[in-house]
């Protein structure tokens, strides 16, 4: 007779299984302290890259998880997830590279996942935007990402249903939305995702069955999917 072991606890087998244990620093710098490198990675200041080999098991039901944002072709060669927080100081940076990426590269799909630890508000914002994917689909929130992240100062709900009202969907509707549980349920899940992944830097990505922690630079990811597309891996 064959048992499956409960979600969870097979989570943690299958991520113990990988060699790698989560973990508590909350930081979006690209360091491998506490954690190692499962390849040899830089960044674009020459320092390593924090990352990991992820289970395929869990990597692949990422693209089911409620509320993604997508840029990019459905067909697109690679896929590269991003997890971020819309307070994180270095997902402003990571933002702009973002959008630098999928315009210098038609074969690469961005797909964006909300992991707001940092503030309540963070979590607010993230909520204005699932509503938006929502309602308007992944251009208005890739529209609305890049318009949030290129703002000085806190993110918080308000500003971002200011931000997201620009998009022609009254703020009522916007709120309410953003209120109702189909959205509650998305936003746990994709925390829920970082979390079982053990990807507590923001901003954290995920390129092939590998995890990254902290924002690499422009040049350091477009190496990795290069690389990912030749063997595979993130270095070949």
């Amino acid at each position: 007779m064959s048992f499956a072991l409960p979600s969870l606890d097979r989570r943690r087998f299958l991520l113990a299984s990988t060699g790698f244990a989560a973990g508590l620093a909350i930081s979006g710098e690209s360091s491998a302290q506490g954690y190692g490198q499962a390849f040899k990675v830089d960044n674009d200041e020459g320092r390593p890259v924090a990352n990991m080999r992820l289970p395929g098991e869990i990597v692949g039901e990422i693209p089911a998880l409620r509320g993604l944002t997508y840029v990019g072709s459905a067909e697109a060669e690679t896929t590269l997830y991003e997890f971020f927080d819309y307070n994180c100081p270095y997902c402003r940076k990571a933002a702009a590279d973002m959008v630098s990426l999928s315009e210098s590269d038609p074969s690469l799909r961005i797909g964006l996942i909300n992991n707001p630890i940092l503030a309540v508000q963070s979590a607010q914002a993230a909520k204005v935007a699932l509503a938006i994917q929502r309602k308007l689909g992944s251009a208005a929130a890739w529209t609305l990402y890049r318009t949030l992240l290129a703002k000085p100062g806190k993110i918080d709900g308000p500003g971002a249903l200011q931000a997201a009202a620009k998009l022609g969907v009254p703020a009522a509707e916007i709120e309410s939305i953003a209120d109702s549980e189909e959205v509650r349920l998305a936003l746990k899940a994709q925390m829920r995702m970082a979390a079982d992944l053990g990807l507590t830097a923001t901003p954290s990505y995920v390129l092939g069955n590998t995890g990254l922690l902290g924002h690499p630079g422009p040049k350091a990811l477009a190496r990795m999917v290069a690389a990912t597309r030749r063997c595979d891996r993130i270095a070949c």
